[in-house]
């Protein structure tokens, strides 16, 4: 674990911040949590689908809960922060995917031996060759690139998912999100994208992903704000029949993985078939809202300035049964990082000594679509830009265990990490790195979004000690319930632990409000280059 240098001020700060909190506010505990946790994760919000009806409750229900804790409006004189959608959902009855060799066409079938995305791509036909490229990164930074010398013009990069160990998390992460791969293989002139997944890293079981593919992805109305398209097709393919596209060249699929689960260099090289496709694509409009408050810093000359802290309200709402339950109701994805903001709401405008910086609280749309309501919301804030100065996002914290330790993701990026350090000491929780940067933790979620514009931020985990049940709880949940309607109010958490949670998070939000310094990226941060 990486140790921050302890700073007397900091310590102190955190230290009084947290006694003081702890005094001043009502105390967060488990049932107060629990109660936002069982409306919002409830069948009768349907999965809080973006821009559904439930969603619709969802937000009427959290903008309720800020205005009852006294959070003003943040989106003018309003809570809601409206954003024009377009929905968009494959059409398979029109759509087919085939490999050709030798004239002979191998049809692939939709579900069972690949996925074609339905947020990334466009409608039409492809026809074209594909090569193998490694992870599909190119990270000239770290000296990393696996498509310089590669002709990829008109064709099709097969990638497999993660990247190599010799690359930190956050940057391996950075260059594999959606966003910045599209761009790099736009640039290399490559027409489609496959990828391929590393048993080794996977989260949902095949079944359930091919169950959730018939699900409408979104894109923003305006098209100045989707980042992520380009590509004439995006396809993902099912591991257990990968070696499908490997038939005949000079590597298989089992080889390439267990050369990337032993850190070894990854070969290049065209496969012998050729992709084709037929796509077809339905939309519709759709509108979304994120939701907005902001409690007033007590200093006016700090005031001007935000600390953030988010988490998504949306969920992916009612799909292809599983053992018979259709509502996917998003219990701890992510009704209890919503509850959270709203404890730390509710705990920080009930102390009689209000944090001399403002703190907006985000409860956003669209993250399962793809981080739509933080993109929107950094892009296009209700307050100055210049003013935001740190987010803290909560999604799917896992509160299953006991919270004797955090994750942090970016803790390493900034001076935040050193404020977590403190603050997370006073509270005796141990601060860990990631321990798995290849699950791309720290672009998935909605800091990402502040991120990309300038904005230091964390994103938190529960963890545990390594090797300890804990930890394997904490694993387990991803393949029994992560976007499954298992992650239901049935399961058990740990309302103490979710209570100390809050009561950290608020404690560092008001250190870091409190602070005489604007937080600043590290100097050895890659994610300076965004700040403004």
């Amino acid at each position: 674990m990486r140790r921050f240098p302890r700073t007397p001020l900091l310590a102190a700060l955190a230290l009084l911040s947290a006694s003081a909190a702890r005094a001043e506010a009502p105390t967060p505990n488990g049932a107060s949590w629990w109660k936002h946790v069982e409306f919002l994760a409830s069948d009768a919000l349907e999965g809080r689908d973006t821009g559904s009806e439930g969603y619709r409750k969802a937000a009427a229900y959290v903008t309720e809960q800020l205005a009852a804790a006294g959070v003003k409006p943040g989106a003018g004189e309003s809570y809601l922060q409206e954003v024009d959608l377009v929905s968009r959902r494959l059409v398979e009855e029109r759509s087919r995917l085939a490999l050709v060799r030798g004239g002979k066409e191998t049809r692939l079938t939709l579900g069972k031996d690949a996925i074609i995305s339905s947020r990334t791509g466009e409608a039409g036909s492809v026809d074209a060759p594909m090569v193998f490229v490694g992870y599909g990164l190119s990270i000239p930074e770290a000296g990393h690139e696996d498509l310089a010398g590669m002709d990829l013009q008109g064709k099709i990069a097969v990638v497999l998912h993660g990247g190599p160990e010799t690359v930190s998390g956050a940057l391996r992460a950075h260059h594999g999100s959606t966003g910045e791969r599209v761009k790099a293989l736009k640039q290399a002139g490559a027409v489609g994208l496959v990828v391929l997944q590393n048993p080794k890293l996977v989260e949902v079981p095949w079944e359930r992903a091919a169950g959730a593919r018939k699900q409408p992805a979104m894109m923003f109305a305006d098209p100045a704000l989707n980042e992520d398209q380009g590509l004439k097709l995006s396809v993902v393919v099912n591991m257990a029949h990968a070696q499908k596209l490997f038939a005949g060249a000079p590597h298989t699929y089992d080889a390439l993985v267990a050369l990337a689960n032993a850190g070894k260099p990854m070969p290049r090289f065209e496969l012998p078939s050729r992709l084709k496709a037929e796509v077809a694509f339905e939309t519709s409009p759709v509108k979304a809202a994120n939701v907005v408050g902001v409690l007033p810093g007590s200093d006016p000359k700090l005031a001007g300035e935000y600390v953030v802290i988010s988490a998504h309200l949306d969920h992916v709402g009612i799909g292809e049964p599983i053992k018979g339950d259709r509502i996917f109701n998003g219990a701890m994805d992510n009704a209890s990082g919503v509850a959270a903001v709203l404890e730390v709401a509710r705990t920080l405008q009930a102390s009689a000594q209000k944090p001399k910086r403002s703190v907006l609280f985000a409860l956003v749309m669209g993250e399962e679509k793809g981080l739509l309501g933080s993109k929107y919301f950094a892009a296009r804030p209700t307050v100055p830009a210049a003013g935001l100065l740190a987010d803290f996002n909560m999604d799917m914290f896992l509160p299953l265990v006991p919270f004797t330790h955090v994750v942090a993701y970016g803790q390493e990026e900034s001076t935040l990490g050193a404020s977590l350090q403190q603050v997370a000491e006073a509270h005796g929780v141990k601060v860990q790195p990631d321990p798995q940067p290849n699950r791309m933790g720290f672009v998935r979620s909605d800091q990402y979004a502040f991120i990309r514009q300038g904005v230091p931020a964390l994103a938190f985990k529960f963890g545990a000690e390594p090797g300890s049940q804990e930890e394997k709880t904490l694993r387990g949940w991803y393949l029994e319930r992560y976007h499954a309607p298992s992650d239901d109010l049935a399961q058990p958490v740990n309302k103490e632990g979710a209570a100390k949670f809050v009561r950290l998070l608020a404690d560092l939000a008001r250190t870091v409000a409190d602070a005489p310094e604007r937080p600043r990226w590290n100097d050895t941060s890659f994610f300076r280059r965004f700040a403004r």
